[in-house]
């Protein structure tokens, strides 16, 4: 076939799909013949390729063709943005209300700007432009109003790559020109579209900044020039960049990633249920417990061995320098590095029962979560040189991890009874929630910091490891391939902190052990670096 056959071909394939698109109704056979000019072989044949490719549908009721969700799907791929889209929506209809005339959403696009929702005016004259529609960005508002926020080597990047055309009597088409405007832009928040792009049809526009201070598009106003005089667009400029600031500060998801992680087992053996992964600078080695078949295990970055067995199930294991205080049936040891066990007898907060999660503070301080069996209250508090607890903070219900930043004032608590992430403030008896996970993603289960401050918790029975920014926002998820990941500890390593994770094997079905072999193995995860801000 040649290129020019090639070419005619698909002209009257878009041709159809032009036809289909445009009726709200969708178009039967006799209508796509009549209006599409083609030979009925051909247009059956058009009309078969689009329907195997999904870009069209055939509505078996009505006996019509419909746009298909393939195509639906490869706009939103490109540019729907659905999170951007949902949180302009209000905004865009309060803009409307409050004009009268039509607001729109618009975002970059390579070195036009493209319109991705619109909302009618109340006039039957009013600016109806078209959704998907790439515009110039020196003449229209909404072009200038996200050039004035793009970092400054970017915007004179766009501003040398672009024409700029005199579309009317009013475009600005010189350079240094634009760059004032843009200046004068950036200074007040917001851009004038004086019938520089169509005559008669005036535009305000005001940038989308999200929280990470990305543009992420603009929101304008826009309609014929004698109703919206240049009067009326300096008084309603503040409101569109009020608007716009809501509906960026809404953005804080935008940080939000996920993929495929390398993962891989560590351990030789499986544990019923391996718990509390600690990491030894002293000694270098990771420890982690199997607390079903109790053992402690130690992890030297080539070779996992077991350094001690125990005679009743771990509940919780700390490490004070380099020595070991495992909690085992209301009974508490020290383990040295040589596997040396030594049961602690002294009447002190060590004989307590109650104790059911243990952390050290970067200052050597020995913190504990008490809560008795059968007990909702919980408390949590530092040991004093007596070997007591003195308690810091209460909780409703059963604390079962935590870690202290490294500046050792914030503490984090996980409570997986309710899904719940605690931040806590050494000196300070305020609890405060930062986050929370509903019941089916998966009970929270173990904590650990990463270098850039991310705050790492498992799911269990959730088959993921979820990642909590400073705010409190999930910004990363990583997919495991165990349902029950249970604890986990950050280790240094020469291509980067490596991210070590136990897991449960025990209360797994075994239609989740056929699907996760590697269920009870420690696992080393490469999580990467801190997420990149993705829009979304």
């Amino acid at each position: 076939m040649s290129v020019g056959e090639g070419t005619a071909s698909l002209d009257k394939a878009l041709g159809v799909l032009d036809l289909i698109g445009a009726a709200p109704n969708g178009m039967s056979n006799a209508e796509l013949l009549d209006q599409a000019g083609l030979p009925k072989t051909t247009l059956y044949r058009i009309l078969a390729t689009l329907v195997e490719r999904g870009l069209v549908r055939r509505d078996q009721v009505r006996r019509v063709y419909r746009l298909g969700f393939r195509y639906l799907e490869l706009v939103r791929n490109a540019y729907l943005m659905p999170d951007l889209v949902a949180a302009a929506s209000v905004e865009l209809r309060t803009l409307r209300d409050l004009t009268g005339e039509t607001s729109y959403l618009a975002v970059l696009d390579g070195g036009t700007v493209l319109s991705l929702e619109r909302c009618d005016g109340a006039h039957s004259q009013r600016s109806a432009a078209t959704l998907g529609q790439s515009k110039p960005l020196h003449c229209t508002g909404q072009g200038k109003a996200i050039l004035s926020r793009l970092p400054k080597d970017q915007c004179e990047a766009l501003v040398k790559s672009i024409t700029l055309d005199a579309l009317t009597p009013h475009t600005i088409t010189d350079r240094r020109r634009l760059q004032i405007e843009l200046g004068i832009t950036r200074s007040r928040g917001y851009a004038i579209d004086d019938e520089e792009i169509v005559l008669g049809v005036r535009c305000v526009a005001a940038p989308i900044v999200d929280t990470a201070g990305e543009v992420r598009g603009a929101l304008s106003v826009a309609g014929p020039a004698y109703r919206l005089s240049l009067t009326r667009l300096e008084l309603l400029g503040p409101e569109l960049a009020d608007a716009a600031r809501r509906v960026g500060s809404q953005l804080t998801v935008s940080r939000y990633q996920s993929g495929v992680e390398e993962v891989e087992p560590v351990s030789d053996g499986w544990a019923f249920h391996g718990a509390f992964p600690v990491w030894s600078g002293m000694s270098r080695c990771l420890y982690w417990a199997d607390a079903l078949a109790p053992a402690v295990h130690c992890f030297d970055g080539k070779q996992d061995r077991i350094i001690a067995r125990l005679d009743a199930p771990i509940t919780a294991m700390l490490l004070r320098g380099d020595t070991l205080i495992v909690v085992h049936d209301g009974h508490y040891v020290r383990l040295e590095a040589d596997g040396h066990v030594t049961r602690i007898s002294d009447a002190s907060v060590w004989t307590d029962p109650a104790i059911n999660a243990l952390c050290v503070d970067p200052q050597g301080g020995c913190w504990v979560a008490l809560c008795a069996e059968g007990d909702t209250e919980c408390s949590l508090g530092v040991v004093d040189d007596e070997g007591r607890v003195r308690p810091h903070w209460r909780f409703s219900e059963r604390i079962e991890a935590m870690t202290w930043a490294h500046d050792g004032v914030t503490a984090y608590a996980v409570a997986p009874d309710s899904g719940t992430l605690f931040m806590l403030r050494k000196g300070s008896p305020t609890v405060r929630r930062l986050a929370s996970m509903p019941k089916g993603s998966g009970r929270l289960s173990g904590i650990a910091l990463d270098e850039d401050g991310g705050l790492w918790t498992a799911l269990k029975d959730g088959w993921t490891l979820v990642r909590f920014a400073a705010d409190g926002s999930v910004d990363r998820l990583v997919s495991l391939p165990v349902a029950a990941p249970t604890g986990l500890a950050f280790v240094p390593d020469a291509d980067g902190p490596a991210l070590y994770v136990t897991s449960d094997r025990h209360l797994q079905s075994l239609e989740s052990l056929t699907s996760a072999p590697w269920s009870g193995r420690l696992l080393k995860v490469r999580p990467g670096a801190a997420p990149a801000r993705v829009q979304a």
